[in-house]
C-alpha cells in the first residue's frame, strides 16, 4: 500500500488553472516551469516525445499538453490568461519545439521526454504526469530522480569530488534531503530544502571545488513538504480510530490532517480554503452568465436549465436542480478557458463543487459551513490519492469523477450535519456505485460525456449522503473500497482510459464531430 502523505491543497483540491485538463494542461505547465529552470530560463530548442502506447501520443494537442507546455517554458503560471496564446508567444520567443511521437519505453500513460539545449548546454529530462495537476520529474540526463515540485531544488552538477562536496554540504548547510546522484557519466548532487542557497553559499562552493553548474527548480506546488513531516492517519480506519475519542466532523479532521501535512496553521487552512471557494463560486457565476469559445462541442447550455427551472418547467427536483445547473455552469467555464479549481482533477472540477454549492445555496447555509464542507471532500480525497489515483489514463473516469462523487457524498454529509462516520460510509456507497466507469472522450475534448459525468457524480453524491443521515449500510468499509477502484481501474483496456480509442470516442458521430473540430482549428 502506498504511504505517501498527500496534501489537500496540493494534489486533491486544486491547482486553481485554465484549460480542459489538469492532467494534460496544468501538469504540463509545471514541467515546462521546472525545464526552463533546469536551463536557466535560456532555451533554444526543445524534443518533446511521446510514447504512441501512451495517452498523450493521441491527446497532446486537444487536451492541451502543448499549450501547457509551451506557457510552462515560458515561465507562465497554471492561472495564466494567455495560456491560450502559448505557441505563438513561443515562437517570437525564438524557442524551436519539436513533437515525436516515438518508443520511448515509457513506464507511465503520461510520460514526457525532453531534450532541451542553449548554446552552452543540453539536458534531457522525462516527467510523468500523475494525475490531478501532479507531476514528478524521474529522470535528469539519464540519472533516476524524484522532483515533484514541492521543495526548493538545487541541483549541484560536479565533474569530480563528489563525495568530497557531499559531506561539505551535509556538515555546512540546512536541508531536508542531500544526496548525491548517477555515476562518472552523469553526477550531482540533489538539496531539497525550505530555500535556495544564498549567492554566499553559492559562490563558496564554487570556490572551494570543481563544479560545472548550480541550478535551481522552483516548487510549483503551493505546500511544501518538509523532512519531519508526519500525519495523524493516512486511511479511514485509523482517522475513525484518531477520532474515537474527539467526536470532531470530518472538516475539522481534514484541519488537523492539512496542518500536520503541510506545518500550516488551521486558520491558514481554513483560508486558503475559503479562497479557493471563492474561485468556484466564481466559476459557476461565469458560466451562467454566458460561455463562449470556438473549440469546444457544446454551447451554452447552463443559463436556459436557470431559466427552465426558475419557470417551473422541470421536473421539481428540489436541491437536486441547483446542484445539477451549478455543476453543469461550472463544466462551461472550464471549457471556455475560464478559471476554475481541479476537483480533483479539471475533467471533473464540476461534481464536487458543484453539490456543495448548489446545496449550501438551496439550504440557505453560511460560507463557513461550505468551507468546512469543502475540507471534509479533500479529507476523502486524501485517502484516494494516497492508495489509488486521480489519473483517468491509469484508472478510467471512476478515478476522476467517481472520486469527485465520493469526495462530493462526504462533504454534503458534514454540510447536512452529519458525524464523520456518516460521512465516511456516504464516501464509501458512492464510489461502489461508480466502479468501472471509463473514459472514453468524445473528440479528445474534455466535454462528452464529461458533463454528463460530473452531473452524474454530483446526484451521486446527494443520494448517497441522504442514504448515510438515514443510516443506510455500507458494507464495504471505504479504504477497501479505494484499493478496489485501484484494482478495477488497472483491470480496464488502455482503449477505455482517455486515449479515445474506445467507447464513446470511437462513435460515428464522434468521428464527425472531431474532424469537424480539426478543420475548424
Amino acid at each position: 500500500m502506498n504511504t505517501s502523505y498527500p496534501s489537500i491543497f496540493n494534489d486533491v483540491i486544486g491547482p486553481v488553472m485554465r484549460g480542459p485538463s489538469s492532467s494534460h494542461c496544468a501538469a504540463a505547465v509545471r514541467i515546462g516551469r521546472m525545464v526552463r529552470d533546469l536551463m536557466d530560463g535560456q532555451i533554444d530548442n526543445v524534443l518533446v516525445e511521446f510514447d504512441p502506447q501512451g495517452s498523450l501520443a493521441t491527446t497532446h494537442t486537444s487536451q492541451g499538453s502543448d499549450m501547457g507546455l509551451f506557457a510552462g517554458l515560458l515561465g507562465w503560471d497554471t492561472t495564466d490568461e494567455r495560456l491560450l496564446g502559448s505557441a505563438d508567444a513561443l515562437r517570437e520567443a525564438g524557442i524551436n519545439v519539436t513533437i515525436k511521437v516515438t518508443p520511448i519505453e515509457a513506464e507511465h500513460p503520461n510520460t514526457y521526454k525532453m531534450t532541451v539545449s542553449n548554446s552552452r548546454e543540453s539536458h534531457t529530462l522525462v516527467a510523468i504526469s500523475t494525475g490531478g495537476g501532479i507531476i514528478e520529474v524521474t529522470r535528469i540526463d539519464g540519472v533516476r530522480v524524484s522532483l515533484a515540485g514541492d521543495y526548493f531544488e538545487t541541483l549541484v552538477f560536479i565533474g569530480s569530488g563528489g563525495e568530497e562536496l557531499l559531506e561539505h554540504l551535509k556538515a555546512n548547510i540546512r536541508a531536508d534531503e542531500i544526496a548525491l546522484l548517477g555515476d562518472d557519466a552523469a553526477q550531482f548532487i540533489e538539496i531539497k530544502s525550505q530555500g535556495f542557497l544564498t549567492r554566499e553559499a553559492v559562490s563558496a562552493l564554487r570556490s572551494k571545488f570543481e563544479i560545472l553548474s548550480i541550478k535551481q527548480v522552483a516548487p510549483v506546488l503551493p505546500v511544501l513538504s518538509h523532512r519531519e513531516m508526519k500525519v495523524p492517519f493516512i486511511t479511514s480506519a485509523e482517522m475513525l480510530e484518531y477520532n474515537r475519542d474527539k467526536n470532531l466532523d470530518l472538516g475539522e479532521l481534514a484541519i488537523h490532517y492539512e496542518c500536520a501535512r503541510g506545518a500550516l496553521t488551521s486558520e491558514q487552512a481554513r483560508e486558503k480554503m475559503a479562497g479557493i471557494l471563492d474561485i468556484m463560486q466564481a466559476g459557476v457565476r461565469l458560466g451562467l452568465a454566458g460561455t463562449h469559445y470556438a473549440d469546444r462541442i457544446l454551447g451554452y447550455q447552463s443559463g436556459n436549465f436557470r431559466t427552465q427551472m426558475e419557470d417551473h418547467r422541470l421536473i421539481d427536483g428540489g436541491v437536486l436542480n441547483q446542484i445539477i445547473m451549478d455543476t453543469t455552469a461550472l463544466m462551461e467555464s472550464k471549457s471556455a478557458m475560464g478559471l476554475i479549481v481541479a476537483a480533483p482533477t479539471a475533467g471533473s472540477c464540476g461534481g464536487l463543487p458543484g453539490a456543495c454549492i448548489g446545496a449550501a445555496n438551496a439550504m440557505g447555509l453560511s460560507s463557513d459551513e461550505l468551507t468546512r464542507s469543502m475540507l471534509a471532500g479533500g479529507m476523502i480525497g486524501v485517502f484516494i490519492a494516497a492508495h489509488a489515483t486521480f489519473a483517468a489514463e491509469v484508472g478510467g473516469c471512476q478515478a476522476e469523477c467517481g472520486a469527485g462523487s465520493g469526495m462530493a457524498a462526504a462533504a454534503l454529509v458534514t454540510l447536512a450535519g452529519g458525524t464523520t462516520l456518516q460521512a465516511v460510509n456516504a464516501a464509501s456507497m458512492a464510489l461502489q456505485n461508480v466502479l468501472g466507469m471509463v473514459c472514453d472522450p468524445v473528440a479528445n475534448r474534455v466535454e462528452v460525456p464529461c458533463l454528463g459525468k460530473n452531473v452524474l457524480a454530483a446526484s451521486n453524491a446527494l443520494a448517497c449522503a441522504n442514504m448515510a443521515l438515514a443510516g443506510f449500510d455500507p458494507v464495504i468499509p471505504l479504504d477497501e473500497v479505494i484499493e478496489t477502484m485501484d484494482a478495477v481501474g488497472k483491470m480496464l483496456p488502455s482503449a477505455l482510459r482517455c486515449t479515445g480509442y474506445g467507447g464513446l470516442s470511437v462513435t460515428k458521430t464522434a468521428k464527425e464531430i472531431e474532424k469537424r473540430l480539426a478543420q475548424k482549428s
